[in-house]
């Protein structure tokens, strides 16, 4: 039997990021000027590089050849791009109707910016391999949707913000995020004969500076809003209102995915590529990519509040979906 010290310093290893993104939160809460823009550490002068730096491995770690495996399933393919593009956005829309004037409006633009984001590739991919399922449709629709978002994330988001109070033009941030997102990317991608090897032996490692780079950029973020007045403004009912606003979203996009699948009459192995890729948002890449679409903006923290808690949710939820679907016979 396992003695609860064990079990604790197990759950600790496991959980580790989660409990760092919140420290990052109690940090800047405490002490708003050691990660502030300008503050001690000087954050913010290391962002575009940071931003560089994660889509350069993103890029590095994308193998073209797994991609192409899952290129012919067109059904799968746009089930799962319908709902990150087009559900999500939609119920972003509604969310934002029905919470305007008892919600933040930096909340309700967070909520309008997570809706907007693509799927994410690792968590997507891993979900899938666990439960069973098409593991080349989800490492294709995955990779697929990262690089459709840098076009529609900005350009949902173009339609949306103004349910947040605020606008977003629509061509610079594209060439912005063309720039330090897509730029990077095929960087390392083209490097991939040449450095794809070091990386397969360094993943962990390498892992660590993406979440590096993440705890900075949260850190910085929840600084500059503390510093504006975040909890003078909203308080701590602020956490609970995000927190059930990204279950509610994930919940209905997890029904309705499974039964779009069904409706389809898909397998099961597709239907798992569908529920899985399709009901992710990223954090490795909405961190950065709000830093680069929202800048300076007074209530940065406030907006990422939701695809931190989301990204959260989504593990625990598909982890134990994704253990009902391995155990089917």
């Amino acid at each position: 039997m396992t003695a609860p010290g064990t079990r604790t310093l197990d759950w600790l290893r496991k959980e580790w990021f989660l409990i760092a993104l919140l420290g990052a939160i109690v940090l800047a809460s405490l002490w708003p000027e050691l990660g502030a823009s300008g503050g001690l550490l000087r954050l913010d002068g290391a962002s575009d590089v940071g931003v560089a730096l994660i889509f350069f491995l993103t890029g590095l770690g994308l193998s073209t050849t797994e991609v192409g495996r899952g290129l012919a399933n067109w059904r799968v393919h746009v089930l799962v791009q319908v709902s990150t593009f087009v559900l999500f956005p939609l119920l972003g829309v509604a969310l934002a109707w029905a919470g305007a004037g008892w919600l933040p409006e930096g909340l309700l633009l967070g909520m309008a910016y997570l809706c907007a984001l693509p799927s994410t590739i690792s968590s997507s991919v891993a979900m899938t391999v666990i439960a069973r399922g098409n593991v080349p449709a989800a490492v294709f629709n995955a990779t697929l949707s990262s690089l459709l978002g840098i076009v529609a994330t900005p350009a949902l988001l173009a339609l949306t913000a103004h349910a947040g109070g605020a606008q977003l033009e629509f061509m610079p941030a594209v060439i912005k995020l063309g720039r330090m997102v897509l730029l990077p990317l095929l960087v390392g991608q083209a490097a991939r004969p040449l450095l794809g090897d070091w990386l397969a032996r360094n993943k962990k490692r390498m892992s660590l500076i993406d979440r590096g780079v993440i705890l900075m950029f949260v850190l910085n973020a929840f600084s500059d809003s503390v510093r504006s007045g975040l909890w003078r403004d909203h308080g701590a009912g602020l956490l609970v209102e995000a927190l059930v606003g990204a279950t509610l979203l994930l919940a209905i996009v997890l029904v309705l995915t499974t039964w779009a699948a069904r409706r389809a009459g898909l397998s099961t192995e597709d239907e798992i590529a569908v529920v899985f890729c399709g009901s992710k948002k990223t954090l490795a890449s909405g961190i950065p990519m709000a830093r680069l679409l929202f800048g300076a903006h007074p209530q940065l923290g406030v907006i990422v509040l939701p695809i931190m808690f989301y990204h959260q949710v989504q593990l625990i939820t598909c982890s134990v979906l994704a253990g009902r679907y391995a155990r089917r016979n």
